[in-house]
């Protein structure tokens, strides 16, 4: 699964639904809004088209480069709250040591190429944290 969402994204239904008999490795990432100095929530945008569709460009490498049986993905989107999870990845492998270099590209990849912009609001005010979004 690759998606965009602005729903809680249940982490535990999915990593059951990931699971296949031949994996020996389900490699999971799970990011999460973090009270960094201050944050009280996050706003994400999306350029959402062009997003799902670089996240299935990287899932299409990593599954081409890496020993690895399966790739999901999602990225919440909309207002988040400390504490809620922002992105999962998945891998599933044979074996954990593709799966984790496999998440480990899937992830640095996606934070250079997928057009989607956080911002952190603070008490005192709010910033983006990687560059404004376009338009803006």
């Amino acid at each position: 699964m690759i998606s965009i969402t602005r729903d809680v994204i249940d982490t535990g239904a999915m990593i059951e639904a990931a699971k296949r008999p031949g994996m020996g490795a389900l490699v999971t990432f799970c990011g999460v809004v973090r009270d960094d100095g201050g944050v009280e929530r996050m706003e994400l945008e999306a350029y959402e088209d062009v997003a799902v569709r670089e996240l299935e460009a990287i899932r299409d490498t990593a599954m081409r480069d890496y020993a690895i049986e399966s790739v999901d993905i999602v990225h919440r989107v909309g207002s988040l709250l400390v504490g809620e999870t922002i992105l999962l990845v998945i891998v599933g492998a044979g074996h954990r040591k593709e799966a984790f270099a496999a998440s480990e590209y899937i992830i640095d990849r996606l934070k250079q190429t997928v057009p989607i912009w956080k911002k952190e609001f603070y008490r005192e005010g709010e910033r983006w944290v990687q560059g404004e979004a376009p338009g803006r």
